[in-house]
């Protein structure tokens, strides 16, 4: 979706004045001034603080009218406009602010509100409120959440160099790095689902895996249970030689401890199944993971990472944006 980071270039809050944008709508409104000066697009870090105002009315956008917006602020040619991608799926525009958009949330200064549409925070505002001159990576350290989500990334072209990494091992990182931002947003996507909605994600997810026979068999064999999750028995192949029994609960902060586990084990006989997978929204406990090592019947944990990871292995709400294929030289070619 992303393309790889680019290099911090413009601040473009410190550039003369002014050229004045607002949003339509009333006495809320939001204005920047900057340079009225033809540029290059942006890099995504140019992109944030400008991003942020024009989120200061407090009211929800969409990356759409972000896009205009911006492309205005930043005196942009149609031709910048409509710079693609090496991929051609994506203008380099689009996926800068995609990019300082997703900084922004994972550091709580605006939350999606709905597909590609988002609004400040209480915590956004106060930013604001301290005028900063830029907001960059390093600035959005200052917040625990935005730390958090950089401990998962890969590293910065520069420490990459200073590695001594080759090119294939950036790229294997860079790919790394794309993914994990993907499962993040795939679970906070989830969590804020319905019931139902995680319900028919779960079958989905299983007959994908090769589990529950067909689609409609797993639906029926699977149904909600109550207390935000749901359970059944499916087969664990499309003969129905073996079953499975599966629980899954769409817990948010809620660590699932060895005590629940146990309950679940001892399901299973109930069930007539030997065997058993249990996933979470939400994370596993150390004493559940040891226990489940201990005992005779084979039962899988899956908490809220490994979900996402395998939503992307088997293209359950995600889709393909870009494939890259490495090629080397063909020996064989020239000394056959």
């Amino acid at each position: 979706m992303f393309d790889a980071l680019p290099a911090f270039k413009y601040n473009p809050l410190t550039w003369p004045r002014p050229i004045g944008l607002s949003w339509p709508g009333g006495a809320d409104r939001v204005r920047l001034d900057v340079e009225e000066a033809k540029v290059a697009v942006p890099d995504f870090q140019s992109l944030m603080l400008p991003l942020l105002k024009l989120n200061g009315d407090a009211q929800e956008h969409n990356v759409g009218e972000a896009t205009e917006a911006l492309a205005r602020v930043f005196a942009l040619s149609e031709e910048d406009r409509r710079e693609m991608l090496a991929s051609g799926v994506q203008t380099k525009l689009v996926n800068r602010i995609s990019w300082a958009r997703t900084y922004l949330q994972k550091a709580g200064l605006i939350e999606s509100t709905g597909r590609a549409r988002f609004r400040i925070t209480a915590r956004g505002l106060q930013v604001l409120n301290e005028n900063p001159d830029q907001i960059t990576i390093k600035f959005l350290k200052k917040f625990p959440d935005f730390v958090e989500f950089l401990s998962s990334r890969v590293k910065t072209e520069k420490e990459d160099k200073e590695s001594g990494q080759t090119p294939e091992e950036v790229l294997e990182a860079s790919y790394q790095g794309l993914r994990q931002a993907l499962a993040q947003d795939l679970l906070e996507h989830i969590k804020r689902s319905s019931p139902s909605f995680f319900e028919n994600l779960v079958v989905d997810l299983l007959v994908a895996m090769g589990y529950g026979g067909s689609r409609a068999d797993a639906g029926q064999a699977i149904g909600r249970s109550g207390d935000e999750g749901i359970d059944g028995v499916i087969k664990e192949d499309k003969l129905g030689l073996d079953v499975v029994y599966v629980q899954a609960k769409r817990w948010e902060n809620t660590t699932v401890g060895a005590p629940i586990v146990q309950a679940f084990a001892g399901s299973l006989m109930g069930q007539k199944a030997n065997k058993g997978v249990f996933i979470t929204t939400s994370q596993f406990s150390r004493d559940a993971q040891d226990y489940v090592k201990k005992i005779q019947q084979k039962i899988v944990l899956i908490d809220g990472e490994q979900l996402a990871q395998l939503m992307i292995d088997h293209n359950i709400g995600v889709t393909e944006v870009a494939s890259y294929t490495i090629k080397k030289l063909d020996m064989d070619y020239f000394e056959g």
